[in-house]
């Protein structure tokens, strides 16, 4: 005889376990889904902000309103625009090592970090009361910034700009001195000038919480300063004399000696209205182009036999920026006021002027994009940039631009001293 009832028990406690098993199942490929739905959303680009690389990213400096432009070198055209960086009258800037981030320094002390690719800012602090520039170090951890007043070098975290250290300009005369020059280089060092106390300093940041300084006489009023490409060689321009100083970074005891003393000798010196820059890296066909402070010309020195003088050009006017397009075959300069309108080229091989330009009243600053096939012109009375093509000498683009003075390519990243 069967027992129906328990036969009846089993038969439902069957049926409701296949309805659970069904449930979990269904429950399963729902899980499943979701998870490669939100895999799917993980890898799928932002709709707002397409995906782009780094490489042709630059930064032109809006001195008048406190912005940046973010551009494409490649497109030639505005991204972005960022405000509310203070006062970039004299501003400058340095790039993380991947190209993502620029380290903006303005005069009023301000530091502030931007997101090339989010058109932000992420970080912003006062350091200083007056600053013109800074450097990036080696290993991309560090940035440094120098100062006028109350004069120093002050090194950060690149993360988070946290301060790592202080470093006060303190010359042998135990003054306040302002710094110009500092330039990052190998060896998780950085190298740096003291105005009125006429000395250079080379400063180990292996540990930036400890630098160490090294200390040396370098002449009469260091103005600004330029490291080599490969990384050797620390040159400062001096202001209070017709010479310049050099420090062999490669010496196992570093020591600044005088190169092309007395270049003005016999001659007038000029007013200066605007004083030279060396750090547009104009080292091409073994030599070094190099403004002459008070002069209408450009020094020609050979680096291959001790930094001796080997030509000067004669210039439209007082050179304040002198830049090799990067494969050194010409040299690009600009010039001071009266002769501010004026770019004049120089052919490296033939050493003979080749092509003068007026493209604007007000030429501020220059840069190459990556390989050299044009520049960029900053036109700061007309507020526009100018691109031209280095090969022609045509202009290809114009961008338009509030007051403009710096403009700075993320391929500086990629080297010593920029």
């Amino acid at each position: 005889m069967v027992d129906r009832t328990t036969s009846g028990g089993k038969s439902s406690r069957r049926a409701a376990f296949r309805k659970r098993g069904l449930r979990a199942l269904n429950f399963a490929a729902a899980l499943g889904l979701g998870a490669a739905l939100l895999s799917g959303c993980a890898n799928a680009p932002a709709t707002s902000t397409p995906l782009r690389g780094t490489g042709d990213l630059g930064v032109i400096i809006e001195r008048a309103a406190g912005r940046v432009q973010i551009i494409n070198t490649t497109d030639m055209t505005r991204l972005a625009t960022v405000a509310g960086l203070g006062d970039l009258s004299h501003a400058s800037a340095v790039f993380s090592r991947d190209g993502r981030y620029a380290y903006v320094f303005g005069r009023d002390g301000g530091l502030t970090r931007v997101d090339l690719l989010e058109a932000r800012i992420t970080h912003r602090i006062i350091q200083a009361g007056n600053s013109i520039g800074g450097a990036i170090s080696q290993d991309g951890k560090v940035v440094a910034a120098q100062n006028y007043e109350p004069g120093g070098i002050k090194l950060f975290d690149a993360a988070t700009l946290e301060l790592l250290a202080e470093i006060p300009a303190i010359g042998h005369d135990g003054k306040r001195s302002k710094v110009v020059g500092l330039a990052d280089l190998p060896g998780q060092r950085m190298a740096a000038s003291l105005f009125e106390s006429g000395e250079i300093w080379i400063i180990d940041i292996a540990n930036p919480r400890k630098p160490e300084v090294t200390r040396l006489d370098a002449g009469k009023e260091p103005y600004d300063g330029l490291v080599t490409p490969d990384g050797r060689w620390y040159l400062a321009g001096l202001f209070g004399e017709d010479g310049l100083s050099l420090v062999d970074l490669w010496a196992m005891s570093p020591r600044a000696e005088k190169v092309l003393s007395g270049y003005g000798r016999g001659e007038t010196r000029m007013p200066v209205y605007k004083m030279p820059h060396l750090r547009g890296w104009a080292i091409a066909q073994g030599q070094a182009w190099l403004p002459a402070v008070g002069h209408n010309e450009v020094l020609i020195a050979d680096t291959t036999r001790a930094w001796q003088e080997s030509g000067r050009i004669a210039t439209a006017g007082q050179p304040v920026f002198v830049m090799a397009r990067p494969d050194g075959r010409q040299v690009w300069v600009n010039f001071a006021f009266p002769n501010n309108d004026t770019v004049q080229v120089i052919d490296t091989a033939t050493r003979q002027i080749v092509r003068t330009l007026k493209p604007c009243h007000g030429v501020l600053h220059m840069e190459f994009v990556p390989k050299g096939e044009a520049v960029w012109l900053s036109c700061r009375d007309e507020d526009r940039v100018e691109v031209y093509d280095t090969a022609t000498f045509k202009r290809i683009a114009t961008l338009p631009a509030d007051n403009p003075s710096g403009i700075f390519f993320t391929a500086r990243a990629n080297r010593f001293g920029m």
